[in-house]
């Protein structure tokens, strides 16, 4: 078999409908659009958007669309179990974070949340902390500073 003997199987091409060819042909005179109006017209159909003026769907709507807070704030997530690593009576603030290779950047803000536990007392600096993870640091004996935004 060559490239010049392939043909596609039987009956999965059809031919294409060629419209206003003569009466004989079944799809003369008007072509299928009927008689005058917007639809006979070349280009006269309007897109899905119109709604023959009505505000479109698409706009009473907004809130399906989704949006994007501009004053959105993202944190950096730190866990307690994450802080059990630094020596007692140390400080943790984003600077030493970022050395530890905990998050990624010092410039993103911090938040420190509750899972886990540490045993021995530290100095905390972040942006922000959960309930939980303040009452687990204070229990530990360690202290809580928040650093502003």
């Amino acid at each position: 078999m060559k490239l010049h003997d392939l043909r596609p199987a039987p009956g999965s091409r059809k031919n294409k409908k060629r419209v206003g060819r003569g009466i004989a042909a079944g799809q003369g005179k008007t072509a299928g659009r009927g008689t005058k109006g917007q639809g006979a017209r070349a280009g006269g159909l309007k897109g899905p958007y119109f709604e023959g003026g009505q505000l479109p769907l698409v706009r009473r709507l907004p809130f399906k669309r989704g949006f994007t807070n501009i004053w959105r704030v993202e944190y950096a997530e730190v866990n307690l179990e994450r802080l059990a690593r630094f020596a007692p009576g140390s400080e943790v603030s984003p600077e030493t974070l970022a050395a530890a290779g905990i998050i990624k950047s010092a410039r993103q803000p911090v938040v420190i949340l509750g899972r886990g536990k540490i045993e021995h007392p530290l100095t905390v600096k972040a942006h922000r902390f959960s309930a939980s993870a303040r009452a687990g640091i204070e229990a530990a004996g360690g202290t809580v500073e928040l650093l502003p935004l």
